[in-house]
């Protein structure tokens, strides 16, 4: 690529005493374009962190559901993935399941995804995350592509259990976002969400749910489009669109995750044909 070599797996933290280590587990995914569809050409994992086998349910495009079997992170864990897309390739990966962020017991716990494109189109659409009360996590999010690759990506975060009206009452979750266009940082983003944070007006202003939005490349026109299409806030729900030098970028705070997820849902079933000239084909995981 312009910039660099891809992204590698982030180096392993420093050892941590016996009491406090977790499970540490990677996945590590290639795609390539092959005669007229995308194939996974490398998949390697270790660990309890793995995908189940490529879907074409469109085609060419490749649809691969990336399976956590503890089905949580708990204290000490730390969960590390990186995807490679080479020219032309075209994915779509997501997960079958929400997240779940439990009580650390003061070990810390990571997250870290890295995603490389070259000349290449990937769509990282994982469902919610939710943190429950004493999660302590790091996540970052860093992508690189140049300027022929396109992307669209979420996170959506949920602190605490509202259903249960459980609250994110101890614990912190520190989200970076990092991306960058042929070397050129578009986002490099820190934010740390504590039980202060989630109640304070300069936070989440009471709303548990948070969610981020990405589009890459973006135009004026798709901005003022989509600020005339999507569902705007309601008394529930906040909802705002930017365009950052071609990277469309969305928030939205909400009392239930699915109020984020709908509108996301409606950004990507309009941004997809304008990026990718193609509809989108919802994940049949997601219907389960």
């Amino acid at each position: 690529m312009p910039d660099s070599a891809p992204l590698p797996l982030p180096p392993a933290a420093s050892p941590l005493p016996s009491s406090v280590q977790g499970w540490r587990a990677e996945l590590d995914l290639g795609f390539e374009r092959r005669d007229d569809r995308t194939t996974l050409v490398r998949s390697r994992h270790s660990g309890p962190l793995r995908v189940q086998r490529p879907f074409y349910p469109e085609g060419e495009v490749c649809h691969v559901y990336v399976v956590h079997p503890p089905g949580g992170v708990v204290g000490g864990d730390r969960l590390d993935i990186r995807v490679d897309c080479a020219s032309a390739a075209q994915a779509l990966l997501t997960t079958p399941a929400a997240g779940k962020i439990y009580r650390s017991g003061g070990r810390p716990q990571q997250m870290n995804v890295a995603l490389n494109l070259s000349g290449s189109t990937l769509e990282w659409l994982p469902q919610e995350t939710i943190y429950y009360p004493g999660a302590t996590l790091v996540q970052q999010l860093e992508l690189r592509a140049d300027r022929q690759s396109r992307f669209i990506g979420w996170d959506i975060g949920c602190f605490g259990l509202a259903a249960r009206g459980e609250t994110f009452s101890s614990g912190s979750v520190v989200q970076g976002i990092e991306i960058r266009i042929e070397g050129r940082a578009l986002l490099l983003e820190r934010l740390r969400i504590d039980p202060g944070a989630v109640d304070a007006p300069w936070g989440l202003a009471s709303f548990p749910v948070f969610g981020t939005f990405l589009a890459y490349p973006a135009a004026r026109g798709d901005l003022e489009d989509l600020l005339a299409d999507i569902d705007q806030d309601t008394g529930e729900v906040r909802f705002g669109l930017t365009l950052v030098d071609g990277l469309l970028l969305g928030r939205c705070f909400a009392y239930h995750a699915d109020q984020v997820k709908r509108r996301f849902v409606q950004l990507w079933q309009r941004m997809r044909p304008r990026l990718m000239q193609r509809p989108a084909s919802v994940p049949r995981i997601w219907a389960t």
